[in-house]
């Protein structure tokens, strides 16, 4: 989570060694002005939510933080790592081991089952999966939030509700520490969205997940917990009065996006 004036971290009791550092970013990309973030620092376990960054934003800021992009200006450091120093594809990919992103671009086969999208971080044999295999993604099915009568199911015929928590469940394969959503609930119907908040709460609690969502459902957020503020794209800095507030607080007050 972000500091500032120097006193965030110590009455938030948070980990020392930052998950995610961003600093003075700034990034030139398909839209009216830049992307701009003046600081955003996430540590373990914390749950935050910003509002303010649209899908084609909120796009480019996973793209940042997974160093498939880099910013013309400023820093971002994943893990400890700053993204521009990584050299080669093996560095690259072992740092992105600790790092899920769930977001509707997140290509999903329509013609497997639920289990086979969800053996794919694991394997590229997904038309017959052992036995050891099944169960290791059934597990992973289960902590998404995806009933046992979805697993055999073409994924192209579940719900839209299943479709996302299959990629929720790929987001989690190989144990991240930091999750960031990309709108996550925005193709959800209305009367799923705190279920799927719920398990993402549920989950941040139970493996100590570190959550960034980019988001402006407020249903989503109420759900979700954990902190939200808002983001001034034209400064990047945090609109809010206070850099950090409780949901409520965001809330309670017009916001203007």
């Amino acid at each position: 989570m972000a500091e500032h004036q120097g006193n965030a971290s110590s009455q938030l009791n948070v980990a020392d060694s930052p998950l995610l550092e961003i600093r003075g970013l700034v990034k030139e990309y398909r839209a009216l002005r830049p992307l701009r973030l003046k600081e955003l620092v996430m540590r373990s376990g914390e749950v935050v939510s910003v509002v303010g960054v649209d899908a084609q934003a909120a796009e480019m800021l996973s793209t940042l933080v997974t160093g498939a992009s880099l910013p013309e200006q400023g820093e971002v450091h994943l893990f400890g790592r700053s993204t521009a120093s990584i050299g080669d594809t093996d560095a690259w990919l072992a740092l992105l081991d600790g790092l899920g992103v769930v977001s509707d671009r997140v290509i999903l086969l329509s013609q497997f089952s639920v289990r086979q999208n969800l053996a794919v971080p694991f394997t590229l044999d997904i038309e017959t999966l052992d036995e050891s295999m099944a169960a290791r993604v059934d597990a992973l099915a289960r902590e998404a939030g995806i009933a046992p009568e979805f697993d055999d199911q073409l994924t192209g015929n579940v719900p839209a509700e299943v479709r996302a928590r299959v990629r929720l469940g790929r987001a989690l394969a190989f144990d991240p520490t930091l999750l960031i959503g990309e709108h996550p609930t925005a193709t959800l119907p209305r009367e799923c969205v705190e279920a799927f908040a719920s398990t993402l709460a549920g989950m941040a609690r139970a493996r100590q997940l570190a959550l960034l969502m980019l988001t402006s459902d407020e249903v989503f957020i109420r759900a979700l917990g954990g902190t939200a503020v808002t983001l001034d794209p034209a400064t990047g800095a945090w609109r809010s009065p206070r850099l950090w507030q409780k949901v409520a607080d965001v809330f309670t007050r017009p916001v203007r996006i």
